[in-house]
């Protein structure tokens, strides 16, 4: 499988992706981004990023670990429609420019804007690292910004946690611009391409679920947090965690909160008039229960996931593995074709072109 490039440099391009510290996705991902980006496949020239290199702020010690979580979601991709014959798969720690690019961007950032990223600060909570996490944690912030200007997209398609990143993204995109090539501090972002600068100064796409709820009915789903429907669990683990969604309700003649746990599934997995008028007999307690309500989303949820579950099964066995690194190989090339074209344009606008570079590939 090879990525196409026939009609790319005509349309506008994204890029986004996954840090695998678990050996798949969850609902939350598909609702949050993973669904935009199979839509956005044939309007946009897409970069999936498989961020192997971030897994180390966590797992730097269990490499096999890291490794096996990142060819697991890329089959979650894969299985879930996004096709490599119309995208490109980024594998970070095979693209040299990023960690460059992440070095420069790291002087134009300050430490307390760092520090003060909302995302890093919740990471930190809730991962419980104390003041034990390794002095490369923070620097997965600046990576990301690396992550995401190597291939200069407009548009970056992420959940709601995500977007304390993209305006670090920003705001390095645009000093970058601002220091090294002469763009006015007053070009809108938009226009930054066009004043000079290297590079877009991308804006989040969110999805249409900004924010999914886990089955424990407070804290964002989450593969840590042991409150995820993954993509690849079975009807059976399905219906068993549809089950556990607690909502605090007594009986079917009781009001409902219309804005629980329940309903925002009911809003995420089904037809949106199906969920309003579920919405409006639970809100009055009009003899419908919660048990009713979460077979007929665990229904929902499970034809939406059938499909990927087949599709993925067949990536599991030794072959399938063999050809998701082949894939791997051949869209390297494509991703490090653009990425050290970027990195050439920055350090030129650096005055660091002292001479150019070939990868061999």
């Amino acid at each position: 499988m090879a990525a196409s490039t026939s009609n790319a440099a005509s349309r506008p391009r994204i890029l986004t992706g996954d840090t695998p510290t678990h050996t798949g996705l969850h609902l939350g991902h598909w609702v949050g981004s993973l669904e935009n980006r199979v839509r956005l496949q044939d309007e946009y020239d897409c970069f999936f990023l498989l961020a192997n290199m971030h897994a180390y702020t966590t797992l730097a010690e269990e490499p096999a670990r890291i490794r096996a979580n990142t060819l697991g979601i890329l089959r979650d991709w894969l299985a879930a429609g996004i096709d490599p014959d119309r995208s490109t798969i980024v594998l970070q720690t095979e693209i040299p420019a990023i960690a460059e690019l992440t070095w420069f961007f790291a002087m134009l950032l300050p430490f307390n804007r760092v520090m003060g990223n909302p995302t890093i600060k919740t990471e930190i909570e809730l991962k419980n690292l104390g003041d034990t996490y390794s002095f490369g944690f923070p620097m997965y912030a600046v990576g990301q910004c690396a992550d995401i200007l190597a291939f200069r997209p407009e548009l970056v398609p992420v959940g709601e946690d995500q977007e304390a990143h993209i305006e670090m993204c920003r705001a390095v995109a645009g000093k970058f611009n601002q220091v090294y090539c002469g763009v006015g501090n007053r070009v809108p972002p938009e226009e930054h391409v066009k004043a000079g600068g290297v590079f877009p100064v991308p804006k989040a796409k969110l999805g249409r679920v900004s924010r999914l709820i886990g089955i424990d009915g407070v804290n964002k789903m989450s593969k840590s947090l042991g409150n995820a429907i993954f993509l690849f669990d079975s009807a059976a683990e399905v219906k068993k965690k549809v089950g556990k969604i607690f909502t605090g309700r007594q009986s079917p003649t009781e009001p409902g909160k219309p804005d629980n746990v329940l309903m925002q599934f009911c809003d995420a997995f089904l037809p949106a008039a199906r969920a309003a008028e579920l919405r409006d007999k639970y809100v009055r307690g009009d003899n419908i229960g919660d048990g009713h309500i979460k077979m007929e989303l665990t229904d929902a949820i499970n034809v939406l996931l059938e499909p990927m579950r087949q599709r993925r099964a067949k990536l599991e066995t030794a072959e399938g593995e063999a050809m998701l690194v082949d894939l791997l190989k051949v869209h390297t090339r494509r991703a490090n074709a653009v990425a050290e074209e970027t990195l050439a344009m920055a350090k030129k606008a650096m005055k660091l072109d002292y001479f150019p570079r070939s990868l061999g590939f």
